[in-house]
Protein backbone atom coordinates (compact mmCIF):
# COMPACT_ATOMS: atom_id res chain seq x y z
CA UNK A 1 0.00 0.00 0.00
CA UNK A 2 2.87 2.38 0.76
CA UNK A 3 3.82 2.55 -2.94
CA UNK A 4 0.38 3.99 -3.70
CA UNK A 5 0.51 6.72 -1.03
CA UNK A 6 2.25 9.33 -3.23
CA UNK A 7 -0.31 8.75 -5.97
CA UNK A 8 -3.23 8.95 -3.53
CA UNK A 9 -1.87 12.17 -2.01
CA UNK A 10 -1.28 13.61 -5.50
CA UNK A 11 -4.87 12.76 -6.47
CA UNK A 12 -6.12 14.41 -3.27
CA UNK A 13 -4.08 17.51 -4.15
CA UNK A 14 -5.50 17.54 -7.68
CA UNK A 15 -9.00 17.28 -6.24
CA UNK A 16 -8.46 20.13 -3.77
CA UNK A 17 -6.66 22.42 -6.19
CA UNK A 18 -9.05 21.57 -9.00
CA UNK A 19 -11.93 22.78 -6.83
CA UNK A 20 -9.94 25.81 -5.63
CA UNK A 21 -10.64 27.95 -8.71
CA UNK A 22 -14.38 27.29 -8.97
CA UNK A 23 -14.84 27.83 -5.22
CA UNK A 24 -12.81 31.03 -5.45
CA UNK A 25 -15.22 32.01 -8.23
CA UNK A 26 -18.07 31.57 -5.74
CA UNK A 27 -16.22 33.94 -3.40
CA UNK A 28 -16.33 36.49 -6.22
CA UNK A 29 -20.11 36.29 -6.30
CA UNK A 30 -20.43 36.45 -2.51
CA UNK A 31 -18.12 39.42 -1.97
CA UNK A 32 -16.99 42.32 -4.15
CA UNK A 33 -13.56 42.50 -2.55
CA UNK A 34 -10.92 40.06 -3.83
CA UNK A 35 -8.88 40.61 -0.71
CA UNK A 36 -11.34 39.45 1.96
CA UNK A 37 -11.43 35.90 0.53
CA UNK A 38 -7.64 36.05 0.05
CA UNK A 39 -7.13 36.87 3.74
CA UNK A 40 -9.44 33.99 4.61
CA UNK A 41 -7.39 31.74 2.31
CA UNK A 42 -4.27 32.84 4.19
CA UNK A 43 -5.83 32.01 7.55
CA UNK A 44 -6.80 28.56 6.27
CA UNK A 45 -3.28 27.98 4.89
CA UNK A 46 -1.72 29.12 8.16
CA UNK A 47 -3.87 26.96 10.40
CA UNK A 48 -3.65 23.85 8.24
CA UNK A 49 0.08 24.27 7.57
CA UNK A 50 0.99 24.80 11.21
CA UNK A 51 -1.25 22.08 12.64
CA UNK A 52 -0.46 19.62 9.85
CA UNK A 53 3.25 20.36 10.10
CA UNK A 54 3.32 19.96 13.87
CA UNK A 55 1.39 16.67 13.71
CA UNK A 56 3.72 15.43 10.97
CA UNK A 57 6.81 16.46 12.93
CA UNK A 58 5.49 14.76 16.05
CA UNK A 59 4.68 11.59 14.09
CA UNK A 60 8.18 11.54 12.55
CA UNK A 61 9.88 12.37 15.84
CA UNK A 62 11.48 15.49 14.29
CA UNK A 63 13.19 18.23 16.23
CA UNK A 64 11.92 21.79 16.05
CA UNK A 65 15.22 23.25 14.84
CA UNK A 66 14.95 25.08 11.52
CA UNK A 67 17.70 24.39 9.00
CA UNK A 68 18.07 24.74 5.26
CA UNK A 69 14.86 22.77 4.69
CA UNK A 70 12.92 25.32 6.72
CA UNK A 71 14.48 28.20 4.81
CA UNK A 72 13.61 26.58 1.46
CA UNK A 73 10.15 25.99 2.91
CA UNK A 74 9.76 29.75 3.39
CA UNK A 75 10.68 30.28 -0.28
CA UNK A 76 8.23 27.57 -1.36
CA UNK A 77 5.54 29.04 0.89
CA UNK A 78 6.12 32.51 -0.55
CA UNK A 79 5.78 31.11 -4.07
CA UNK A 80 2.60 29.29 -3.09
CA UNK A 81 1.16 32.43 -1.47
CA UNK A 82 2.09 34.54 -4.50
CA UNK A 83 0.45 31.95 -6.74
CA UNK A 84 -2.71 32.04 -4.62
CA UNK A 85 -2.63 35.85 -4.76
CA UNK A 86 -2.25 36.00 -8.53
CA UNK A 87 -4.94 33.34 -8.95
CA UNK A 88 -7.20 35.44 -6.72
CA UNK A 89 -6.48 38.44 -8.95
CA UNK A 90 -7.17 36.35 -12.06
CA UNK A 91 -10.50 35.17 -10.70
CA UNK A 92 -11.59 38.62 -9.49
CA UNK A 93 -10.59 40.38 -12.71
CA UNK A 94 -13.00 38.30 -14.78
CA UNK A 95 -11.76 34.74 -14.33
CA UNK A 96 -14.63 33.81 -12.02
CA UNK A 97 -16.82 33.76 -15.12
CA UNK A 98 -14.36 31.42 -16.86
CA UNK A 99 -12.75 29.12 -14.25
CA UNK A 100 -12.80 26.38 -16.90
CA UNK A 101 -10.23 28.51 -18.77
CA UNK A 102 -8.18 29.86 -15.87
CA UNK A 103 -7.59 26.59 -14.03
CA UNK A 104 -6.25 24.54 -16.98
CA UNK A 105 -3.84 27.38 -17.76
CA UNK A 106 -2.69 27.42 -14.12
CA UNK A 107 -2.16 23.69 -13.83
CA UNK A 108 -0.91 23.03 -17.35
CA UNK A 109 1.44 25.97 -16.98
CA UNK A 110 2.63 24.74 -13.58
CA UNK A 111 3.55 21.33 -14.99
CA UNK A 112 5.49 22.99 -17.80
CA UNK A 113 7.31 25.36 -15.44
CA UNK A 114 8.27 22.40 -13.22
CA UNK A 115 9.71 20.48 -16.18
CA UNK A 116 11.63 23.47 -17.54
CA UNK A 117 12.94 24.45 -14.10
CA UNK A 118 14.16 20.88 -13.56
CA UNK A 119 16.08 21.05 -16.84
CA UNK A 120 17.50 24.50 -16.09
CA UNK A 121 18.47 23.75 -12.47
CA UNK A 122 20.38 20.62 -13.49
CA UNK A 123 23.09 22.86 -14.93
CA UNK A 124 22.95 21.09 -18.25
CA UNK A 125 23.40 17.60 -16.79
CA UNK A 126 19.89 16.55 -17.82
CA UNK A 127 18.80 16.24 -21.43
CA UNK A 128 15.17 16.59 -22.44
CA UNK A 129 13.58 13.83 -24.42
CA UNK A 130 11.74 15.01 -27.52
CA UNK A 131 8.67 13.60 -25.79
CA UNK A 132 8.88 16.44 -23.25
CA UNK A 133 8.25 18.95 -26.03
CA UNK A 134 5.47 16.75 -27.43
CA UNK A 135 3.95 16.68 -23.94
CA UNK A 136 4.15 20.47 -23.58
CA UNK A 137 2.48 20.92 -26.97
CA UNK A 138 -0.14 18.34 -25.98
CA UNK A 139 -0.77 20.16 -22.73
CA UNK A 140 -1.30 23.43 -24.62
CA UNK A 141 -3.72 21.67 -26.95
CA UNK A 142 -5.47 20.15 -23.93
CA UNK A 143 -5.97 23.60 -22.41
CA UNK A 144 -7.67 24.73 -25.61
CA UNK A 145 -9.81 21.59 -25.89
CA UNK A 146 -10.82 21.68 -22.21
CA UNK A 147 -11.60 25.40 -22.35
CA UNK A 148 -13.72 25.08 -25.47
CA UNK A 149 -15.66 22.03 -24.29
CA UNK A 150 -16.24 22.43 -20.56
CA UNK A 151 -19.94 22.92 -19.91
CA UNK A 152 -20.60 25.89 -17.70
CA UNK A 153 -23.56 27.65 -16.23
CA UNK A 154 -24.67 31.14 -17.09
CA UNK A 155 -22.66 33.91 -15.42
CA UNK A 156 -23.83 34.65 -11.87
CA UNK A 157 -26.02 37.71 -11.32
CA UNK A 158 -24.25 40.82 -10.16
Amino acid sequence: MKNYLPVLFALATALCWGLYGPILGKARVADTSPFKPYVAIGVAYLVIAILGGLVGMWYQGDSFQVGAGGRWGVVAGALGALGAFTLTLAMFSGGARIPHTVMPIVFGGAVTVTALYTLWSSGGTLRASPWLWVGIAGMLLSIVVITMNTPHAAPPPR
